[in-house]
């Protein structure tokens, strides 16, 4: 993403809708090339922590923690440096996103060090979910 090409935007919304509690340390995510990823009302998308940092199209993701499901609720553009927040805290900043299971959700890698599970967190289903615009750059 260029920051010069990078306008203001709207915040995505979200609800958490299950909460998911494992961790794996051999997923083999891939990163997709894209660096922003359009999402509608309706939506149902799995979150998932990491610790890799790598943003190169392709890089595998292995040691992941799996946070939750959420449904968007606002529909709009999430891009790598987004920050995330899950009622009210802030898990981390968004990394990209893997297309395995496409087309029926995406895998939205989202960077925190360590990377917690939704159990960790003590995460709720119903609790709110927010993309906000992060500061231009590979990781916000």
């Amino acid at each position: 993403m260029n920051p010069q090409e990078d306008g203001p935007k709207s915040e995505v919304t979200a609800t958490l809708l299950k909460v998911l509690v494992h961790r794996r340390i051999d997923r083999g995510m891939r990163l997709e090339p894209h660096a922003s990823r359009c999402v509608r009302a309706g939506e149902v998308h799995e979150l998932v922590a990491t610790d890799h940092d790598e943003t190169a199209p392709g890089a595998r993701i292995d040691r992941v923690a799996f946070l939750g499901f959420a449904e968007i609720t606002a529909a709009g553009v999430l891009d790598r440096g987004d920050e995330v927040w899950i009622g009210g805290r802030r898990v981390g900043v968004l990394l990209g996103f893997d297309g395995c299971h496409l087309p029926n959700h995406y895998n939205v890698l989202i960077r925190a060090d360590p990377a917690p599970t939704g159990g960790e967190l003590g995460l709720a289903p119903g609790e709110p979910l927010v993309f906000r615009q992060g500061c231009p750059g590979p990781h916000g």
